[in-house]
Parts: C-alpha cells; structure tokens; sequence
C-alpha cells in the first residue's frame, strides 16, 4: 500500500504575490506542509504539483518530489484542488507509483500539525472511511447570524433570536489544511465528498487559519509566535 501527499502550490497567487515560498517567519510558506508532511511518517511520497520552476526548485530543496510542472489546464484561477488531485495522482500512477491514499495538503498551512495527519489517516482506515479532512467550530452559533439590508441587521433564521446560545447546536467549518483520499474515491469519485463516507477530524479553532491578504498573513504570524513561545 502506498500514501502520497500531494501540495498544490500554484506560482500565480494575486492577492499575496508569491506566497507559497514567500518567507513567514524566515522560512518559505511552503516548507510548513512539506515538514508536517515529512514528520507525520505516513507518507510513501511527498509531492508538490507546480506550474512554477522557482517554487519547483525550492520545492526540491525541502526534499518534496516533482513529478512534472502542472499544465496550464489545470493552473488557472477556476480549477478545484479535487480536480487537481485526480489529475496529479493519475499522472504518478502512470509514473508506476499506485496511489492507494491521497493526502492533499495546502501550501500555506504554518499551523498545520503532523498529529493530525497521522491521527486522521489512522482514523480513516479504523472506521473504514473514503475520505477524511479536518473541521473546526465556530466561535458563535451560525443559527443566529444575520444579513445586512439597508444597513439593519436581518435575522436569517428569525426563529432562533430569542433562543440561548447553549441552546442551538455547534456547526463546523473547513479548517483548509488537508484532505484525505482513498484511492477509487479520489480516482472515480466527485468533489462532493461529504456525508457518510467522510471522516469529520476536529481540530482547534487556535490552529486554523486562512491565509488570502496581508492582514491574514499578519496575523499567522502573531499566531505562529505564540505557539513557538509556548
């Protein structure tokens, strides 16, 4: 049986210009998830997929494999990490590498822990999953968020305003740091890959963070130094 952790990391982010090997906190993004990846020991492979030489080079120097640069069809702004993942592992299995589990993990994931990994996979097989990722609650119940009309607050769910926090049940998000793939799910399947095949993995929102402006990176890095004085 062979694990592959696949990292897309794509050379043409807009909104933070080369963030994927940008430095954060001396080293490049990248190097997070290529580490993580690494210490977590489940790994056969650990591959980044790029259309980007620079991030291939150092990529490589983080110890990752290259299978190929990424072709442009599946570079642009509009193709889903699913998409990627299907298309990247059937490309290593013509290499005459067999993908029996998938680990795609992003790029810029500074806080992302190896445990989870591990523990997530682990799970995933106990319980007989196809697919595994990690969620985390939110701080609030969603049942009592509001829109914004004309400048007034506007109840979605008017029903639950009188209602007590403590009373309205905890909801979940994408924590964005990984997803597991066992291999005909991932080969054959479709990127709606919840439900009851899908192994939910909770993690602590203080470990989550989504890393799209400069006031995001900012604050991974406060986060970052946190933990390292901890």
């Amino acid at each position: 049986m062979s694990t592959v952790a696949i990292i897309p990391a794509r050379g043409g982010s807009k909104r933070i210009p080369r963030k994927n090997i940008r430095p954060f906190l001396g080293r490049p993004m990248l190097s997070y998830a290529v580490d993580a990846a690494f210490s977590s020991g489940v790994f056969d492979h650990v591959a980044v997929s790029t259309d980007d030489q620079e991030i291939a080079d150092t990529a490589r120097k983080l110890g990752a494999e290259i299978f190929r640069l990424r072709p442009a069809e599946l570079s642009d702004d509009h193709t889903g990490t699913f998409a990627v993942a299907q298309k990247e592992a059937e490309f290593i299995e013509s290499q005459g590498i067999r993908c029996d589990h998938v680990c795609v993990i992003y790029a810029t994931v500074p806080l992302i822990s190896p445990d989870d990994i591990r523990g997530s996979f682990e799970e995933m097989q106990r319980q007989g999953k196809s697919h595994a990722y990690p969620l985390c609650s939110y701080p609030f119940p969603i049942w009592r968020s509001c829109l914004i009309r004309n400048g007034s607050p506007e109840p979605i769910w008017p029903e639950n305003m009188p209602r007590r926090s403590q009373d309205l049940p905890e909801a979940f998000h994408d924590a964005g740091q990984f997803y597991w793939h066992e291999r005909s799910a991932l080969l054959t399947g479709s990127p709606a890959f919840n439900g009851p095949e899908t192994l939910a993995w909770i993690i602590p929102r203080s470990r989550v963070v989504d890393i799209d402006t400069q006031e995001d990176w900012d604050q991974a890095e406060l986060i970052c130094r946190a933990f390292r004085h901890d």
